[in-house]
């Protein structure tokens, strides 16, 4: 059987053709790095001509981090699901339930450790019951999807009652405080990035405050979540279960012919998918150092958003939720202020989206391009400010902007979402 469109076929008896899908790998690296240094010079560029120095600054580096790491694994989470054919929209609800499993192992344990040991079996929970409806029993995922969500929020406040009720600080909304992990920062690292960063050179200083960054804000926890990304690539497309596992989202029909235990593979991924969703709301739980109710805000759904932005592939996952944390750290360590410098990067930004139509022919789409471009200057040039109420609202644009971009290069996995029972391909 053939898988079509990572890059290049490959097949359930082995990897198809080594040649292409090594270009395709080097492709994707050369254009990574070149957007890196793109991104980075142009954000060095707006803050040199805004003076809006925080928005490359270690402290909102840091913040992205934090806020990007949840949104990532809960995106990850969905990625295992979906490329085995289950919509898994209950990331949320397994969030839930993470937040509270962390918290209460975390509590009674005294130790950290345990509250990610929390995440993983609330989030497991929460997989295995979407996995018992959707593939066992055929259920519709997206209705299992809303009942899982509305499942966990209302198991998470009686369970919390339960445990939290009589303890210190602790009730039906909320957990007494945790114990967290501790930062991990590079000895002299802040002092010596931060005297760089301060003297506010073109690209240099900004460098140093991405390093500054992610040398003080780190944690074990954070460490072990970046982790999961480069090994689930290697896990789903460097090895055979993986191309298993992906073939039964592509084709199961197929997959069941050649002997992939489809059913087995499906429950594997929404379990897996469950436990980084599960993960993810222990992180939470550990950056606050205490659960609350309505903890994941809504971070699982954004999660799906930025894995159809990273089109059901970890590193273009990555980059969207790192594109989410950056804007909303940034409106909440400066507000309006660096919120209204962005609108001259959007701007830049649209000018090289149309040169870049313009030079593939595309003369409508690219004049769009320069129409947004002006609109947005001069936005900029006439304004000192943008309105308070849109500031909060500005990751959530932003994610939309970049999704209707990117929606024509999107492809998602060929039987993604379709109910499938066993032997009705034969």
């Amino acid at each position: 059987m053939t898988i079509v469109g990572d890059n290049a076929a490959t097949t359930v008896g082995g990897l198809g053709p080594a040649g292409a899908a090594s270009r395709g790998r080097r492709f994707d690296l050369r254009a990574a790095v070149f957007f890196a240094v793109v991104g980075l010079a142009l954000l060095s560029l707006t803050r040199v001509i805004t003076g809006a120095n925080d928005i490359t600054s270690g402290g909102t580096v840091g913040a992205t981090i934090t806020l990007a790491v949840p949104i990532a694994l809960a995106g990850l989470g969905g990625l295992w699901s979906e490329r085995s054919g289950v919509v898994n929209i209950g990331l949320e609800g397994m969030m839930i339930l993470g937040t509270f499993f962390g918290a209460d192992f975390a509590y009674f344990s005294h130790s950290p450790w345990m509250g990610v040991l929390g995440g993983v079996v609330g989030g497991m929970i929460g997989g295995l019951l979407h996995a018992v409806a959707t593939v066992t029993f055929g259920v519709d995922q997206i209705v299992s999807g809303v009942a899982i969500i509305i499942l966990s929020t209302g198991a998470a406040r009686y369970l919390a009652g339960v445990f939290f009720t009589g303890q210190q600080g602790g009730g039906p909304t909320q957990s007494p405080h945790v114990p967290s992990f501790a930062q991990l920062k590079v000895p002299g690292a802040d002092k010596f990035f931060g005297k760089i960063e301060g003297h506010h050179w073109f690209v240099v200083s900004d460098v140093a405050g991405l390093l500054r960054g992610i040398t003080t804000s780190l944690t074990p926890f954070t460490i072990l979540m970046l982790l999961l990304f480069p090994a689930t690539w290697f896990v789903l497309w460097r090895t055979a279960f993986g191309l298993r596992l992906r073939s039964c989202g592509e084709n199961p029909d197929e997959a069941e012919s050649l002997g992939v235990s489809v059913y087995t593979m499906k429950y594997i991924a929404v379990t897996v998918s469950g436990a980084l969703a599960g993960l993810a709301g222990a992180f939470l739980v550990d950056f606050a150092g205490i659960y609350r109710e309505g903890q994941t805000g809504g971070r699982g759904f954004i999660g799906l958003a930025a894995m159809i932005f990273g089109n059901w592939r970890p590193g273009g996952l990555a980059a969207g939720a790192a594109l989410f944390g950056y804007t909303d750290g940034l409106q909440l360590r400066q507000g309006s202020t660096s919120v209204h410098a962005l609108l001259l990067l959007v701007a830049m930004l649209l000018v090289l989206l149309a040169a870049y139509l313009t030079w593939r022919r595309r003369v409508i789409p690219a004049a769009a391009a320069l129409l947004g471009a002006a609109l947005v200057f001069v936005w900029y040039s006439v304004t000192n400010d943008i309105p308070v109420e849109f500031v909060p609202a500005t990751p959530y644009i932003i994610t939309l902007l970049v999704l209707a971009f990117a929606a024509q290069r999107l492809r998602m996995p060929a039987a993604d979402g379709l109910p499938w029972r066993k032997g009705q391909g034969s």
